[in-house]
Order: C-alpha cells, then sequence, then structure tokens
C-alpha cells in the first residue's frame, strides 16, 4: 500500500465518522451539515485513490446538498422543481459520461447512491431524509468495495447501522413523547 492510498484510507475513516455522526443528529440543518463535510472529505479520498466517477458525483452531490439545505429560500422555493431536475440532470449526465468514457457499469452505483441521498435533503421530515439515504447507502458500498476505497466501505456499514439506530431511537423518542 503506497502513501497516497494509505493517506486515502485515513481521509476515508475521517470522513465515515463524521458521516456516520450526521445522521445522529436530530435536526435537518445539522444533518445536512455534517454530510456536506464528510463529502468533501470523500471527494479528497477518491482522488487520493483514482476513483475519477466517485469524486466527481460526490462533488455534485455536495454541491446539491447544499442548494437542498437552502430549499427555503424564495428564490429555491419558487424554482423547486426546476433546479431539482437541473441538479439531478446534472448528476445523471455526469455520471452516464463517466460511465461510458470508462467503460465501467459499476460507475452507475453512485449514480443511485448520490440521487438517493441528496434527494433525500428536499424532504422536510427527518425520518424520511433517513429512509430514503438507508436506499442509496448500498449502492455507495458496493462502489467503496469495487475501488479500494475501504474506509469509506466501513463508514458504509456503520451508515447503514447509524440510520437504523436513529430510527429506532427517535422513533422510541415519539412514542414516549405521545405517551
Amino acid at each position: 500500500m503506497g502513501p497516497f492510498e494509505i493517506a486515502a484510507q485515513v481521509v476515508g475513516i475521517i470522513a465515515v465518522t463524521i458521516f456516520v455522526l450526521s445522521y445522529l443528529q436530530k435536526s435537518r440543518r445539522n444533518i445536512i451539515i455534517l454530510n456536506v463535510t464528510s463529502r468533501i472529505l470523500y471527494i479528497l479520498q477518491y482522488l487520493l485513490l483514482g476513483a475519477i466517477s466517485g469524486a466527481a458525483l460526490d462533488i455534485l452531490g455536495a454541491v446539491a446538498s447544499v442548494v437542498a439545505g437552502k430549499k427555503d429560500s424564495p428564490f429555491i422555493k419558487r424554482h423547486k422543481k426546476l433546479i431539482m431536475i437541473l441538479i439531478d440532470g446534472a448528476i445523471i449526465i455526469a455520471g452516464l459520461a463517466i460511465c461510458i468514457i470508462n467503460k465501467n457499469p459499476l460507475d452507475l452505483l453512485p449514480i443511485a447512491g448520490v440521487l438517493l441521498h441528496t434527494g433525500a435533503f428536499w424532504m422536510s421530515d427527518e425520518r424520511i431524509i433517513r429512509r430514503i439515504s438507508l436506499v442509496g447507502s448500498p449502492c455507495w458500498l458496493a462502489y467503496n468495495l469495487a475501488s479500494r476505497a475501504y474506509g469509506s466501505a466501513v463508514g458504509d456499514t456503520l451508515s447503514i447501522c447509524s440510520i437504523i439506530v436513529a430510527m429506532i431511537r427517535y422513533r422510541k423518542r415519539e412514542k414516549s413523547d405521545k405517551a
């Protein structure tokens, strides 16, 4: 394992830690802030590993997350559907272009992962954010294993567990609040 790969794995583990913590947050705003921070680190990891499709799609994912985080601003609220179509279209076009250039069907997985994770942030209900993100995580897990982004693969596994724990935790808390 060379120095770039070692550095990539360390960056991946830090990104994972932040990503896992994101779904344990109560507020939508904090989920998004930690998610964007982890995406920046994932981008660095992918670049160090030469996994260009993961880096490119995470760049678009970070942009999409920031825009979704501002969904209540007047401009975005007024043009929400158009903005969502443009962002999702950019993700799909970039992902397909990379997939065609690389001639690697595995590059389709991060397209699905990014669309699901960032699409979830347009929702207002934290429970729905977690559910949709839970569906996107296995896509990233498979891609990360294939790309040798082992820190991220561990993170995907932990993220899946973290989302499930948060779903159970907040469901129990809601039930006890109603009682």
